[in-house]
């Protein structure tokens, strides 16, 4: 029992490990976009339903056969070692990466993660074989608690500690002690096929209906399309980073180890209601009428219902699980249910829709699943109340479907643009009447952040507007560099509201990763092409591109890159910064936008400063009662020479100047702490 134990934990643990390892270091290679995270999880699954597969093909074979087949392709897997991936494969130019980011894993990472999946459901089924008092479900869980540990260490511990070089040679080094460990379990399990024959000859029941089958489908996939949903609706506005990855992946496999290893404690009585409760809240969120919410409270709300939903699809799984006989075959439905709910969500949805569909669908889906159990399983009535009982939940069901059809028509009505991509939703609608109303504007939308508006009146539509108005601090930056012909360089065009400083003689050089952006920018603003100076833009990742070109000589360059409400981290890393000095003339003005609602980067941009031993300074700016009423409040940082910091007093004026206030590590490429900085 010892080596099954140790083996199964192991692969478990390695298994959730990695995942956020190597998420986090091909990030930034791919635009730093949540999407990222989605199609890491997409391959996770594919891997988990091929490791599923394996097992249910080799369990058919005989005992030293598999040992021996297991025991070579262990050993094949160690020449893949160590987990780094190479960095050929970033690119700044690649528009739909999802293939390109499946490859990379595969070639990276795809033969250890195939067998570490497979060895839950393929040492339960030696277990259940050889053991005739055995409780392989229990296995089962033992794997899913290891899960959940690995994926509380990582942000906890690994994370803050560990530079991401280091994770990847660590993590390859326990690989390397579990091969060892489950081939020796291999090995001692072939020896114990003679209790076979005991337990074959006990019964098994019927081999579980197509009907069943297709529960066990339904259920997974409810399960899975919703983690995804979620992760994506809390890190696309937030920031991609593990924490956010791991609070709905460690809600989903806690569900998981509460319906397998303590059945009892989902109890229909009370998770039904609550599952119409969750699945209500969120539905309604996902409308345009929903009420504006803290991020704290919307958090712990999302956590809980989707905690909800994964009880209710886990916990039906539990009851319906197979005698262990069709053990491997139960796992493989598992896993095709979770890739199916993946491949939706990470590979189908951002080319097949132009809003956040999957989220209402996968409600629908869930829904759906639970409610197609037998109503005789679900409520324990018979006969005439069976009849009428069946009839209450199929009613429930068709208005609850009917309410998310609601939700999915508003998604995407009423807006002049509404596209998508894999770097998220766009919109565009106007607001106010340009003929009545002073503050009518045209604004554009990533996921639900507001990235830039233009006023719709004559007399105002070449100001610059919402967080770039002439008394923030880019403003400043722009007043203190006055003299023509400037070059300016900007990474992220929005809906190109910087262009409204240009003059005549100028040069403005734009850096955008997604080309749906500067379609918008085209063709629904004007700020490009109202603009006297000249512009060029450049499409690719902005510092991957930088990195590739000579020096620009910038006058001033601007960081103003955001995926939703989220800055990509590898654009405030030191390599990062060093990237935009070298393309600044050497009185040049570095200008950051640090707007956030949820992230403080003060710290972040005064150690990247004192890196460089330059002078930072913040401008947090509050429209006052006689301000433009176009402006917003935003915050942002100029960097520059000491010299050139003296040379401008003006900038000092109601700055503040970045100093250290606590210890905090400088950011590289190779390490980052996201969850140390959320306010």
């Amino acid at each position: 029992m010892l080596f099954y134990t140790l083996s199964i934990f192991l692969s478990a643990f390695l298994l959730f490990e990695v995942q956020p390892i190597i998420a986090k270091t091909i990030l930034p290679w791919f635009g730093g976009t949540s999407a990222v995270w989605n199609t890491c999880m997409l391959f996770f699954q594919l891997a988990l339903l091929l490791g599923y597969l394996y097992a249910h093909w080799l369990h058919r074979l005989g005992a030293r056969k598999q040992a021996v087949t297991h025991i070579f392709v262990l050993a094949a897997s160690l020449a893949t070692l160590p987990i780094l991936p190479n960095p050929a494969w970033k690119t700044g130019g690649v528009a739909h990466p999802s293939l390109r980011i499946l490859a990379l894993l595969a070639v990276t990472v795809g033969l250890p993660y195939f067998l570490l999946s497979s060895t839950s459901p393929l040492l339960q089924a030696w277990y259940a074989r050889s053991h005739k008092s055995g409780m392989p479900y229990r296995l089962f869980a033992l794997s899913n608690l290891a899960s959940m540990l690995a994926l509380l260490s990582y942000p906890a511990l690994i994370e803050p500690n560990l530079p991401t070089r280091t994770q990847g040679l660590v993590w390859s080094a326990a690989y390397v002690c579990f091969a060892l460990v489950c081939a020796i379990t291999a090995w001692r399990s072939s020896g114990e096929a003679s209790v076979v024959a005991v337990v074959d000859a006990e019964p098994a029941g019927s081999e579980p209906s197509w009907q069943v089958r297709a529960i066990w489908l339904a259920l997974a996939a409810g399960a899975s399309v919703l983690l995804l949903a979620v992760t994506t609706h809390l890190t696309q506005d937030v920031a991609a980073i593990p924490f956010l990855w791991i609070l709905p992946l460690g809600i989903y496999l806690l569900s998981f180890i509460v319906c397998f290893e303590a059945p009892r404690f989902y109890w229909r009585p009370v998770f039904l209601p609550l599952l119409a409760a969750a699945l209500g809240f969120m539905a309604y969120r996902l409308s345009a009428w929903r009420a504006v919410m803290g991020i704290r409270p919307l958090i712990v709300l999302f956590a809980a219902a989707l905690f909800v939903c994964c009880m209710a699809c886990h916990g039906e799984l539990a009851r319906l699980k197979p005698h262990p006989r069709y053990l491997t075959g139960f796992y493989v439905i598992v896993a095709l249910g979770g890739a199916a709910g993946g491949l939706f969500v990470g590979l189908l949805a951002p080319n097949l829709f132009r809003a956040y569909y999957e989220f209402p669908i996968g409600l629908a889906l869930c829904a759906a699943a639970v409610a197609v159990v037998p109503a005789q399983q679900l409520w324990g009535l018979s006969g005439r109340r069976k009849s009428w009982g069946t009839a209450g939940v199929a009613a429930a069901l068709a208005g609850y479907l009917w309410f998310v059809g609601v939700v999915i028509h508003g998604m995407a009505e009423g807006y002049l643009v509404a596209a998508r991509n894999f770097y998220g939703q766009l919109r565009v609608y106007d607001i106010g009447d340009p003929k009545t109303d002073e503050d009518a504007v045209r604004r554009f939308i990533h996921g639900i952040v507001n990235h830039g508006e233009q006023s719709r009146r004559e007399e105002y539509r070449h100001q610059p507007i919402s967080y770039f108005c002439e008394g923030s601090g880019i403003g400043r930056a722009m007043r203190a560099q006055p003299g023509a012909p400037r070059r300016i360089g900007i990474l992220g065009l929005g809906c190109g509201t910087l262009a409204a400083y240009g003059k005549s003689g100028d040069t403005l050089r734009i850096y955008e990763i997604n080309s749906l952006v500067l379609d918008i920018a085209r063709n629904q603003f004007t700020y490009l092409s109202d603009t006297p100076a000249r512009v060029e833009v450049a499409l690719g990742d902005g510092r991957l591109v930088l990195e590739s070109e000579a020096s620009q000589q910038f006058d001033i360059l601007v960081m103003d890159a955001f995926s939703g409400d989220s800055v990509p981290v590898h654009l405030v890393t030191r390599e990062a910064f060093q990237t935009y000095f070298r393309h600044l003339k050497p009185a040049g003005i570095l200008a950051v936008n640090i707007s956030n609602r949820y992230l403080n980067l003060e710290p972040v941009m005064e150690r990247a400063a004192h890196a460089f031993d330059k002078v930072a300074l913040v401008y947090h700016y509050e429209p006052g009662p006689g301000d433009d009423l176009l402006c917003f409040s935003c915050s942002w940082t100029l960097i520059m020479d000491r010299a050139t910091a003296e040379a401008h007093p003006e900038l000092q004026r109601e700055a503040k100047v970045l100093r250290p206030e606590r210890p905090f590590r400088v950011w590289t490429d190779d390490f980052s702490n996201m969850y140390g900085i959320l306010k």
